[in-house]
């Protein structure tokens, strides 16, 4: 190749490898002996040094982490180690088929992860988060205020088109700050049980409508719901875990015509 050839191909991108993503990706198995559940638990690390704060990432009914790979990977890409763990019976692989029975132990599953992972180090115990889709969303949002399952360790909580856990009692008057985001065209978990939980809430609580959106390609692969997710949930992130003006969440979830927004800090 001559030395203009290869002048051209270094402008254009051209033979050049394509720059490695500001973290590294680790798949861990976690045993939780006293419950016999293992926990396959894919774990995104930034490569910047020190500590970090976390986001532990719950998966919907008959899905798997892969499935949210753009979403987990924004958060990785800003800074947050951000593990996903695999529900042993709800995930889409699981032997004799997935279970919406073993639900109500994966709040528990969710809090052995944060557990395995602060031992590991690399993460400030000061600045834990949960997030999760659907039946995820259920719980993650069981570990941040079913008095059942809370974990005190959660600062901030993300609900992706998920309710409340069956028999969950009144919310915590001190619990984490609260996102919840829903799409209004929603069959599957109607946008109802997001309004109702939210109501019951404590503040500081924030809700995002995504105007004509459905159960799950909002947080998957659709655009532009999908990057208006990714931004708003990385303004809450940043916010309550790393002290950012609020500003920013507001702006982010302004979208006219394809949101609609409450903030109750």
């Amino acid at each position: 190749m001559t030395r203009a050839a290869v002048l051209l191909a270094c402008v254009l991108g051209i033979g050049a490898a394509a720059p490695a993503p500001p973290f590294h990706v680790r798949t861990y198995t976690f045993v939780d002996h006293a419950r016999g559940r293992t926990l396959e638990t894919v774990v995104r690390y930034p490569t910047a040094p020190g500590l970090h704060p976390l986001v532990v990432f719950a998966h919907g009914f008959t899905l798997t982490p892969a499935t949210y790979t753009h979403l987990l990977d924004a958060w990785a890409r800003a800074g947050y180690v951000v593990a996903a763990p695999f529900f042993p019976r709800e995930r889409a692989d699981a032997p004799g088929g997935p279970t919406q029975a073993d639900l109500p132990n994966e709040p528990r599953d969710i809090s052995f992860v944060i557990t395995k992972l602060l031992a590991l180090g690399r993460i400030d115990p000061a600045r834990i988060a949960v997030a999760g889709h659907s039946d995820g969303g259920i719980a993650a949002l069981a570990v941040a205020y079913d008095s059942r399952y809370r974990d005190k360790r959660v600062r901030a909580a993300i609900v992706l088109s998920g309710d409340t856990l069956h028999g969950m009692g009144p919310f915590p008057a001190h619990g984490p700050p609260l996102l919840a985001v829903h799409g209004t065209a929603d069959t599957i978990n109607p946008p109802a049980v997001t309004a109702l939980y939210f109501r019951l809430a404590h503040r500081p609580k924030f809700l995002l409508w995504l105007v004509g959106a459905q159960h799950e390609p909002p947080y998957t692969y659709e655009e532009p719901q999908l990057a208006i997710v990714e931004r708003v949930t990385l303004a809450f992130l940043d916010h309550y875990l790393e002290g950012r003006p609020l500003q920013a969440l507001t702006a982010a979830a302004h979208r006219p015509g394809l949101t609609e927004f409450t903030a109750e800090p």
